[in-house]
């Protein structure tokens, strides 16, 4: 991809002498920094990406993106960008180097506390049962049929997550279930997702020590809801939230996409367990198509909340009632 091609969706730029670069790869970690490479300075909390401009500068990069110039050497020859967020810019910038992978997928999200993974895995099984090759990136791994990546960080950051995505792609994945985390959330680091649905498992006290506060974990789960799924470009999107979570209550939801809640009590997925045992459970889901018995192997309420999600994600997906089941 050229300098110039990366660099399209920033008008205000100086461009310097490197216009019709090629650029090899995006970073943000100034050691990585080579010949050809497009460096994002990004604030973190132990170090400023800022600081290593002068390194970032002598190491042949061919574009810089900064929230000041204040440290870029007056003689870079390359093109720089300035920014309000250099953390928005990495996650655009990636989605643009990797050719957007996920726009030809069906993307599904889930964030809440707890059930993340089990549900991304429940979402694999039905979604490949549809026929659809299925990736999966969360705390465990990230992982396509037989593919199996070690997984760093519950949602990878942006560079990683859309190289992941190419991945998924060129192996022929159709569908892909992330584990979306808060601070993935804070970080924007799937803000360039083109998500079809996403989920909202549940919200109890955990992370504080980073959010501060309940409060503002809250806040950093609704911007899945209303901000990035505002932004997708797929054609029907979704919202499957958990009725009976008092926050899932409280989301707001993108206007443009369909709610769709899920529980035992009222709800548009909603379960009835008729019995359980060491050899699984017995229940049935009444649903916006009907009603649809279920023998699952899997035992405990929280896994009939998990299953009961992963079966309205299947049905955003158009996949029957018999398949989800």
């Amino acid at each position: 991809m050229k300098l110039a091609q990366l660099f399209s969706i920033y008008p205000q730029l100086k461009w310097g002498h490197q216009r019709s670069a090629d650029v090899k790869f995006i970073c943000r970690d100034s050691r990585l920094v080579q010949a050809g490479c497009v460096y994002v300075a990004v604030r973190g909390q132990a170090h400023d990406g800022h600081d290593f401009l002068p390194q970032v500068c002598r190491s042949g990069a061919v574009g810089i993106v900064v929230e000041s110039e204040s440290k870029v050497p007056a003689d870079f020859p390359g093109a720089v960008v300035v920014v309000h967020d250099s953390r928005k810019a990495l996650d655009q910038l990636a989605s643009r180097y990797f050719g957007n992978p996920a726009s030809s997928m069906f993307c599904v999200g889930v964030t809440g506390t707890n059930g993340k993974t089990s549900l991304t895995y429940l979402v694999e099984s039905i979604l490949d049962a549809y026929g659809w090759a299925t990736g999966v990136m969360g705390t465990v791994d990230h992982h396509l049929a037989n593919h199996v990546w070690e997984s760093q960080l519950t949602t990878p950051d942006a560079l990683d997550l859309q190289k992941r995505l190419a991945e998924f792609k060129s192996l022929g994945a159709k569908a892909v279930a992330f584990e979306v985390s808060s601070h993935a959330l804070s970080q924007y680091r799937a803000d360039a997702i083109p998500f079809d649905a996403v989920v909202f498992t549940n919200l109890t006290r955990d992370h504080l020590d980073y959010h501060g506060d309940i409060e503002s974990y809250f806040a950093a789960k609704q911007r899945l809801f209303d901000e990035i799924l505002w932004k997708s470009e797929k054609r029907d999107l979704f919202a499957i939230v958990n009725g009976d979570d008092s926050y899932g209550r409280r989301l707001i939801v993108a206007d443009k996409a369909t709610r769709w809640t899920y529980g035992e009590r009222e709800a548009d997925f909603c379960f009835r367990i008729k019995s359980q045992g060491f050899s699984g459970c017995q229940y049935e889901i009444r649903h916006p198509r009907g009603v649809t018995e279920i023998n699952s192997p899997m035992i405990g309420r929280h896994n009939v909340y998990n299953c009961t999600a992963a079966f309205a994600v299947g049905h955003a997906a158009g996949v029957s009632s018999e398949t989800c089941a």
